[in-house]
């Protein structure tokens, strides 16, 4: 984790002068003739965003995340802290800050959108100190938010109750975590938003989409089997698009046992997902999806003729389904 500070852009700073560095780094950055509002101009912020390393966070990632945040910043201006937490290897480190701050012009001056980044590098043995840090660290009276990234253990991460309690969101991806992540007692299970259940957005539009333009008794009667098949690439995506299946299907009807199947397949024409719906009649329901070539096609037959559709199908960018996670 040492490395994923020092790879992180920024200015180092002592940790008691974080505020006064923030301020000090927009003055720099007015003089210097960079496009910035003056220092007497307002930097609305919108909201506090807290992104958490985990320690298997490697500095590619961290770097890539840091620029999620950034591209998300452009639309939503956000004061963000990133902890970056050092394990027990590195006892007697003190805590050590970064701060960095980049704005985007819009139309016109008015519509300057800014972000400010606090970095805090901390050893478990400051542990009791970070939750007072961070609240320092934050713009007061602005809604918080927090991205858990990469935590290996769900237990030690229920420990950030500050953080926890205090979100209104608390976001991570379930492709990185522990199994139990959205099974674990968390203190404000609603406020729980899965970045792989953001990205299927658009797969969840257009199969809803589709789906609906028929009768939902039509969809369920004499539904026996419901089988998704996708690339070993894909598997959280499947994991979660057939739970969204599963419960759509229950709304028109299904039982409740309904039998799903998921299965990893290289089969040629599966393309990185497939759906199909076996009943016990000719009627049939079929989905294939190319995910990388944006790319899809639907054929269905439920008794009244069949239906085909091709269409442009792809998953959420990194910043949309940040924003996606944030706001629904």
């Amino acid at each position: 984790m040492p490395a994923v500070f020092e790879q992180l852009p920024g200015i180092e700073v002592p940790v008691g002068e974080i505020k006064q560095s923030l301020a000090r780094l927009w003055h720099d950055a007015t003089h210097g003739g960079d496009a910035v509002p003056a220092p007497n101009e307002v930097r609305a912020m919108q909201m506090n965003f807290v992104l958490h390393f985990g320690f298997a966070t490697t500095p590619p990632e961290a770097l890539s995340e840091f620029d999620t945040i950034k591209a998300f910043a452009q639309r939503y201006p956000c004061r963000v802290v990133v902890l970056c937490p050092l394990n027990e290897d590195n006892a007697g480190v003190e805590m050590r800050a970064k701060v960095y701050g980049e704005c985007f012009l819009g139309k016109s001056k008015s519509d300057t959108r800014c972000v400010e980044f606090v970095m805090l590098c901390y050893p478990m043995a400051s542990r009791q100190f970070l939750e007072n840090q961070v609240s320092i660290c934050l713009s007061t009276d602005l809604p918080l938010y927090y991205w858990a990234h990469r935590f290996s253990d769900s237990g030690r991460l229920a420990d950030y109750q500050f953080m926890l309690q205090h979100a209104k969101r608390v976001i991570f991806d379930t492709a990185l975590v522990p199994a139990d992540a959205m099974t674990y007692p968390w203190p404000k299970p609603k406020a729980i938003r899965d970045l792989v259940h953001s990205r299927l957005l658009p797969v969840r539009q257009l199969l809803g989409q589709f789906l609906s333009g028929f009768p939902p008794d039509k969809l369920v009667a004499g539904l026996q089997q419901v089988r998704l098949y996708h690339r070993a690439k894909y598997a959280p995506e499947a994991r979660v698009l057939w739970a969204w299946l599963r419960n759509r299907l229950c709304a028109c009807g299904a039982a409740d046992d309904i039998d799903g199947v998921i299965k990893p397949s290289e089969a040629v024409g599966i393309d990185d997902f497939a759906v199909e719906f076996r009943y016990d009649s000719a009627n049939y329901f079929k989905w294939r999806a190319a995910i990388g070539k944006n790319h899809a096609e639907f054929a269905a037959d439920l008794g009244n003729g069949r239906v085909d559709l091709t269409t442009a199908m792809h998953l959420l960018d990194p910043p949309a389904a940040l924003a996606e996670a944030v706001f629904f």
